[in-house]
């Protein structure tokens, strides 16, 4: 059903986040204040919730799997975490109208789906208005697989490995 991110690679993803914000030196409940966070492919819900528990000011979720996003309404209830659930496909969710524009777009999509997918995702992200203009989109991907094709005017700012998992950090290119 899902392949749930590894409490490693997401207390390294928000230890990340946190520098980027410029708020690693604060309690872990404000790493995030004030950002607003999409997390596409959710699964779980698990990264969109930590970023709620962290204090972000907007989170959404995307998953198309009714019994996943059953699970994340769940999980949604039982924290009490402010957090809004789209049950859609990611595709169809990036080709309507942003719900705000986001800091940080997080996207875990399975290994298996295809690069040329991954990347009309990326692009229609950053064409759609979905991400802030210093915004930040993170991408967990096998660390075997090739690096996802970025949209155009954004740039790799880091990668990191951990195990099997690889995640890239994608930035609007400097103009």
């Amino acid at each position: 059903m899902t392949r749930p991110t590894t409490d490693r690679v997401r207390e390294a993803l928000f230890s990340a986040l946190a520098t980027w914000n410029g708020t690693a030196g604060e309690p872990a409940e404000s790493q995030c204040a004030g950002l607003a966070v999409l997390d596409l492919f959710a699964g779980s819900g698990a990264i969109g919730l930590e970023a709620a528990s962290r204090g972000a000011g907007a989170v959404h979720l995307v998953e198309r799997d009714r019994r996943a996003a059953g699970i994340i309404r769940r999980n949604i209830a039982s924290t009490g975490l402010r957090a809004q659930l789209h049950v859609r496909d990611a595709a169809a969710f990036l080709a309507g109208p942003p719900p705000v524009v986001f800091d940080v777009i997080v996207a875990d999509p399975p290994y298996a789906l295809p690069a040329g997918d991954l990347a009309g995702l990326l692009q229609a992200a950053g064409d759609g208005g979905f991400l802030a203009a210093d915004g930040m989109i993170v991408v967990e991907r096998s660390r075997r697989g090739p690096e996802p094709a970025w949209p155009a005017g954004f740039e790799l700012s880091s990668r990191r490995d951990y195990g099997e998992t690889a995640l890239y950090f994608c930035r609007p290119a400097e103009r």
